[in-house]
């Protein structure tokens, strides 16, 4: 007896919903790459915005933004990049809830993906402390470990990739990212202290 879903086929992969929207520039392949995340997306704002009326305007808030900016980037690994997005996005709203500038490094979308599932800080000044204390933090790491943290956090990259791009070893790039990440919250604990 046959069910009705031996005959479907499998939903497509994250990068095959990207080229096909910047191939037709239909919506409905972002909408359907957003929906699949879109949990991750409302996480992340609510985690930031501590409101769910705000949480989930930033949420479509950068969907909109998405339509737009998915056709002039290149994203590896669409679920990181979009993390790092929402992130931004719900950093530069609380910024200028405080009237504070808001430009956001590079720097601050590797601290998000660094320490994701750390809670969020209690106090506002406590998470803007470790934004601040972030780039200096990176600039400790040996020279292999932030590379390598920056191409598979800050691009999105594979770690095949990550390994062309650096001409590290497969194994010399695993080691960079988890010994980097490992010194980056050491270096970040003692700043801390």
């Amino acid at each position: 007896m046959s069910t009705a879903s031996e005959g479907a086929a499998p939903p497509p992969a994250d990068l095959e919903l990207l080229a096909r929207y910047k191939a037709t520039r239909d919506p409905v392949h972002v909408g359907a790459l957003f929906e699949r995340y879109v949990h991750l997306a409302l996480g992340v704002s609510l985690r930031y915005l501590r409101n769910r009326e705000d949480a989930e305007d930033a949420v479509m808030d950068v969907y909109e933004r998405l339509l737009k900016v998915l056709l002039d980037h290149d994203v590896a690994n669409f679920k990181s990049w979009l993390y790092s997005v929402v992130a931004n996005h719900c950093r530069m709203a609380l910024r200028r809830r405080k009237g504070a500038p808001t430009t956001v490094e590079a720097s601050d979308e590797l601290l998000d993906a660094v320490l994701a599932s750390a809670p969020a800080p209690h106090e506002d000044d406590e998470g803007e402390r470790l934004l601040q204390t972030l780039a200096a933090a990176l600039g400790r790491l040996v020279d292999g470990q932030r590379r390598c943290l920056e191409l598979f956090y800050l691009q999105g990259h594979s770690y095949a990739e990550v390994a062309r791009r650096s001409g590290y070893s497969l194994n010399e790039v695993k080691s960079h990212i988890q010994n980097g990440k490992r010194n980056l919250r050491k270096i970040l604990a003692a700043g801390a202290a």
